[in-house]
């Protein structure tokens, strides 16, 4: 006869409660390609991908400030080159008007052109996108956080851009500088407009500049997120080294426990009927 105790039966009953749990996380592994489910599966692994996961978090913002930053200097960009087109093509203006053969209403038509100019480099400046964010900061920049104590300035302000602008030994703005095109056009003085046609030449030489540094603003950003993509590819094959089954392992450790299991149920109901029996006799 062979005795099982009540002691014997519950260790067997919680033996294979384990063996059926160990076969369900292996194949759940399988299925999911993630073996490192809860801190129990392996302690240290699972404080090193909690590191990761807040690494990769915190590099998920910074790379959303970046493509944020990155529009808002595409935008800035875009419009500082327009401005450059319309005051390049104001220049053009005031020296075809020294040219001294322009009748009335082609006059009319110079000073009108200006006009449109300086509202067209108006809009530019207090631009706003589809968020309702300023193309150009406004008085002082605004710092995005793109790095680990890193914040920049991504765009330049709308002030730096149409203000302080040096016009021999005298700071003027650009609305300043195109009013003072549109009167010289209007009354054709020739010295108004050689005046006229180098403060426009200063301005635009200003706008060339800023251009060229949000051009380096702009690079800077672009280096930015190429180095935080590669930051996070890195961050993720660590956590997907930590976290991944290893599927020939999981494979056989299944297989073998399975037959551990059926071989413990089969043994554990023959053994179990045969103390029944002898019981009943």
């Amino acid at each position: 006869m062979v005795g099982i105790t009540a002691k014997t039966v519950a260790a067997e009953i919680r033996r294979q409660q384990q063996l059926s749990k160990d076969i369900v996380d292996g194949q759940t592994a399988i299925s999911t390609g993630i073996s490192l489910n809860r801190p129990s599966d392996n302690a240290l692994a699972w404080v090193q991908v909690s590191d990761l996961a807040r690494a990769q978090s915190q590099q998920a913002a910074w790379t959303t400030n970046v493509s944020y930053a990155t529009n808002r200097a595409g935008n800035a960009e875009a419009n500082l080159t327009e401005m450059n087109n319309l005051l390049t093509r104001a220049q053009e203006l005031v020296t075809a008007t020294r040219n001294g053969s322009l009748n009335d209403t082609s006059r009319t038509a110079f000073v009108e052109e200006l006009k449109a100019i300086k509202e067209s480099i108006g809009s530019l400046l207090n631009q706003k996108d589809y968020q309702g964010t300023s193309v150009f900061d406004d008085g002082q920049n605004v710092l995005v956080p793109v790095g680990r104590g890193l914040n920049i300035a991504v765009v330049g302000t709308r002030q730096s851009v149409s203000e302080g602008i040096d016009v021999g030994g005298t700071p003027m703005s650009i609305d300043d500088i195109l009013d003072q095109a549109i009167a010289a056009v209007e009354t054709g003085d020739d010295t108004a407009l050689a005046t006229a046609l180098d403060s426009v030449k200063a301005g635009q030489e200003h706008v060339t500049v800023e251009l060229t540094r949000q051009g380096v603003r702009s690079d800077r950003l672009d280096i930015l997120g190429t180095r935080l993509a590669d930051v996070d590819i890195t961050l993720t094959e660590r956590r997907q080294a930590l976290e991944s089954t290893d599927l020939p392992t999981t494979i056989s450790m299944v297989q073998a426990k399975l037959l551990q299991l059926n071989a413990a149920q089969s043994l554990y109901a023959r053994i179990n009927q045969q103390t029944l029996f002898d019981l009943i006799n």
